[in-house]
C-alpha cells in the first residue's frame, strides 16, 4: 500500500506519512458521497451560501496557520503562501454571493405556445485529481462552484501535500458542510480510476500534467463520465518595440519566477520584437537576477525551493540538454549548492524546435527568449506550441494588442500584464492544455444539468409566474 508523504523540499526531511486507504474503504467513500448528495441537492440556497461564507471566514482567520503548510509542504514562500489563502477565500466568498443569481431558471423565448425554462441543477458525486502548486487555490476553483451547486466531492490531492489535502477537508467540516458532501481521499491512481467507473460517479475533473489527463479522459470516456482537465501551459510574453520596457521586464521577472515558476500559466516562453530585443533581455535579466533562492519562511524570499529533487533534476536536464545542442546561456543560474531543492533562475535563447525545451514545459525558475521582426511572426512563434493555456502581450498599441489576441490559440490574453486569476475570470485553456473552464459562471456550469422543462399548454398566469421564478432562483430550494 503506498503513502502520502510531507517532505519539506527546503531540506529533504520527511516529516509526515499516512497510508492510502483500502479499497473497502473507497467504496464506504463513494456510498456516502452518493448519500449526501441526495439530501445536498435539496439543501436551501442559504444553507449552502452560509457554508460558503463561513469558509471564506475561516480561510480569513486562520491564514497564517494554513499557509504555514503551503510553505512547509512545497515550499511556497511565506508571502504567496498568504496570498494563495486570500484567493481561496475570495472564491468561496464569490460564490456566496452569486449561487443565486446563477441557479436561476432562465426562460426561452420559444416560437410555440406556453413555456420553456432550463434549469440548473446538480449531477451527482465528483472526483477530484488536483496537484501540489497550489494545494489550496486548485482546489477551491473547482470544490466552491460545486457545493454551491449541490454536488458532492471526493478530492484525490497530490502526494506530497496531504496535511494542506486534510486542512481543506478541516475548513470545510468546520463551516457546516454535512457529513459526505467533501471527502478527502488518500488513493491510488488505480483507485481513482475505479471511483471514475463507479456509476454514482457522474463527473471528475484533473488539474495537473498530460500524461495524468490522458490517463483520466480515457477512463471517463470509456465510462461516459464528464470530465474537465486543466492540463499543463508553454504561455508566451509578446513584447512589441512600442512596449514600456521597464513594465515589461519586470512583468516577466514575475511571470516566470513567481511560485519558483511552478505555474501552468507562467510565462515561459518571451518573443521580442528585434529592434528592442537586447535591450529588453539586459533589463529581463537584470530583473530575474534579484530573485535569489532563500528560506521559504522568510518574509523577504522571492523564491522557495521547488517542489522537490526530482523537479529539479527534470529542469536540470532539460536546461544542460539544450545548451549541450547549441541554445545560448542569458542568464547563467541553476542548482544551488546548498542542501534542498534550489534552483536560481536561468535564462536561454537561440532554442531550436529540435530541442526538447522548444515544445515541453518549462516547470521551475527557467525562461526560453525568442527574437521576432513582424507582428505576424511573432503570432505564428506563439501559436507554434502543443499548449494553448494563457499568454500575454505588451504593446503601447490597442489595436495591435487587439489583433495579437484575437490570433493567439490560447484558452486566455492578458495585455500588458502577466496571467493572473480571480473568482469572476474564467480559466481554462485548448489544445494540450486541456478542456472545459473554472471560476466565474463557467466553472459554475460545467458539472450541471440544464434542464429544460416545457409546458406547451402553460397560461399567460403561468407564465407570468415562471418569469418571477427565474427573476428570483429556485425558490424554496
Amino acid at each position: 500500500m503506498g503513502v502520502y508523504t510531507t517532505t519539506n523540499p527546503a531540506t529533504g526531511e520527511a516529516v509526515k506519512t499516512f497510508p492510502e486507504i483500502s479499497d473497502a474503504e473507497l467504496q464506504e467513500l463513494i456510498t456516502r458521497s452518493h448519500a449526501a448528495y441526495r439530501s445536498w441537492r435539496t439543501t436551501s440556497l442559504d444553507e449552502r451560501r452560509a457554508v460558503l461564507i463561513r469558509a471564506a471566514e475561516i480561510h480569513r482567520e486562520r491564514a497564517e496557520e494554513l499557509a504555514a503548510l503551503l510553505t512547509l509542504e512545497m515550499g511556497k514562500p511565506a508571502a504567496q503562501a498568504r496570498s494563495e489563502v486570500a484567493l481561496v477565500a475570495s472564491i468561496y466568498q464569490y460564490y456566496a454571493d452569486n449561487v443565486e443569481k446563477f441557479m436561476a431558471d432562465e426562460p426561452l423565448e420559444i416560437s410555440g405556445p406556453g413555456t420553456a425554462v432550463v434549469r440548473t441543477e446538480p449531477i451527482g458525486p465528483l472526483v477530484g485529481v488536483m496537484p501540489w502548486n497550489y494545494p489550496y487555490y486548485q482546489v477551491a476553483r473547482f470544490a466552491a462552484p460545486n457545493i454551491a451547486l449541490g454536488n458532492t466531492i471526493i478530492l484525490k490531492h497530490a502526494r506530497n501535500c496531504p496535511q494542506s489535502a486534510l486542512a481543506i477537508e478541516q475548513v470545510l467540516t468546520e463551516a457546516g458542510l454535512p457529513d459526505g458532501v467533501y471527502l478527502n481521499a488518500f488513493v491510488s491512481s488505480s483507485q481513482v480510476a475505479d471511483a471514475i467507473a463507479d456509476p454514482r460517479v457522474q463527473g471528475v475533473s484533473l488539474t495537473g500534467s498530460e500524461k495524468a489527463g490522458a490517463a483520466v479522459a480515457e477512463v471517463a470516456g470509456r465510462n461516459l463520465t464528464k470530465c474537465v482537465l486543466e492540463l499543463g501551459g508553454s504561455d508566451p510574453f509578446i513584447v512589441l518595440d512600442d512596449a514600456d520596457l521597464d513594465e515589461a521586464a519586470a512583468a516577466a521577472a514575475t511571470g516566470r519566477l513567481g511560485n519558483a515558476g511552478q505555474a501552468c500559466t507562467a510565462s515561459k516562453r518571451f518573443l521580442v520584437q528585434a529592434g528592442v530585443y537586447d535591450e529588453f533581455v539586459r533589463r529581463f535579466v537584470g530583473q530575474a537576477a534579484c530573485w535569489t533562492p532563500g528560506d521559504p519562511t522568510s518574509a523577504d524570499t522571492k523564491i522557495g525551493p521547488l517542489s522537490s529533487e526530482s523537479a529539479v533534476e527534470e529542469l536540470e536536464e532539460l536546461v544542460e540538454e539544450a545548451v549541450a545542442q547549441g541554445a545560448e546561456v542569458l542568464l547563467d543560474g541553476g542548482r544551488t549548492d546548498e542542501p534542498g531543492a534550489f534552483y536560481r533562475p536561468t535564462l536561454l535563447g537561440g532554442v531550436t524546435p529540435e530541442m526538447r525545451l522548444y515544445s515541453e514545459e518549462l516547470f521551475g525558475p527557467a525562461g526560453v527568449v525568442y527574437r521576432f521582426e513582424t507582428v505576424e511572426e511573432a503570432i505564428e512563434l506563439a501559436n507554434d506550441s502543443p499548449y494553448g493555456l494563457s499568454s500575454s502581450v505588451f504593446t503601447g498599441d490597442d489595436e495591435k494588442a487587439q489583433h495579437i489576441a484575437e490570433s493567439l490559440e490560447t484558452g486566455m490574453v492578458w495585455i500588458n500584464s502577466t496571467s493572473k486569476s480571480a473568482p469572476d475570470l474564467p480559466f481554462g485553456g485548448v489544445k494540450r492544455s486541456g478542456f472545459g473552464r473554472e471560476l466565474a459562471r463557467f466553472g459554475f456550469n460545467e458539472f450541471a444539468n440544464k434542464k429544460l422543462v416545457r409546458n406547451p399548454h402553460a397560461t399567460a398566469t403561468r407564465r407570468a409566474e415562471g418569469r418571477a421564478v427565474a427573476a428570483g432562483g429556485h425558490v424554496g430550494r
